[in-house]
This record gives C-alpha cells, sequence and structure tokens, in this order.
C-alpha cells in the first residue's frame, strides 16, 4: 500500500471518530435520560454549540473524503504516486484533524481563521495533487 492510500485510509479513520463522538454525545443524553432517541433531526441544529460543530465538523470530512479519496485512488490506480504526492496526501489527513478539533473547540473570529488556514492547506494540496495526476 502507498504512503497516499494509507493518509486516505487516516482521513476515513478521523471521520469515523467524529461519527462515533457523535454517537456518543447521543447516547449518552439518551440514557441520561435528557433526550429521546428521536430528537436528533438530521439536517436541523440541536443540541448545544459544541455538539452542533462536532456535526458540522464531521459533515466536513464526509464532504471532503470523497473528493481526496478520488484523487488518491486514481493516482494509485494509474500508477502516478511519487514521494511529493505522498506528502501531499499527508499534509491533506493531517490538517484535516487540527481543522476539525479547531472547529469543535470554538466558533470565535480567530478559530474560524485557524480553521481556514488549515482548510487552505487541504484545498492547496489536493489541487496539487490533481495537477500532478493529470500532468502524468
Amino acid at each position: 500500500m502507498t504512503s497516499s492510500l494509507t493518509a486516505l485510509i487516516v482521513f476515513a479513520l478521523w471521520t469515523i471518530v467524529l461519527l462515533l463522538s457523535i454517537g456518543g454525545a447521543r447516547v449518552g443524553q439518551v440514557l441520561a435520560g435528557k433526550a429521546r432517541a428521536s430528537d436528533f433531526p438530521g439536517g436541523v441544529k440541536h443540541g448545544g454549540e459544541t455538539y452542533w460543530r462536532l456535526n458540522r465538523a464531521h459533515a466536513n470530512c464526509v464532504e471532503n473524503l470523497p473528493v481526496f479519496a478520488a484523487i488518491v485512488l486514481v493516482a494509485a490506480v494509474s500508477g502516478q504516486t511519487s514521494p511529493t504526492f505522498d506528502k501531499l496526501a499527508w499534509a491533506v489527513a493531517l490538517a484535516r484533524i487540527p481543522q476539525s478539533l479547531v472547529h469543535i473547540s470554538s466558533g470565535s473570529e480567530m478559530a474560524v481563521n485557524i480553521r481556514f488556514l488549515f482548510f487552505a492547506i487541504q484545498l492547496v494540496s489536493m489541487i496539487t495533487m490533481v495537477v500532478m495526476v493529470l500532468g502524468g
């Protein structure tokens, strides 16, 4: 398995960690008698601010994982990986984690700016990866 495929797995695992965190928060609320299992409607803001930011951080991962996966998988299938490509894949995966953590921790202007910085790292890395794959 290439290093970029491992980075893809790390991104996927991080998405699962966030999902399990949401599930844990919900189960905790239900078991504590503070909510019913049906009190968590999809796409509708519910819960406290931190819980909702956790939901959004997970949704951001779900939105970006297929794009990242497509890039990495096309490169792997076509044999177009390189050490630079692998480093860019790791930049995407490793920037996603602090982006999510900052997203969950605060909605302040500073936090939004820091989140954007980590997102920009991912975006520039993925665009560069696409250019590398298309350039053969």
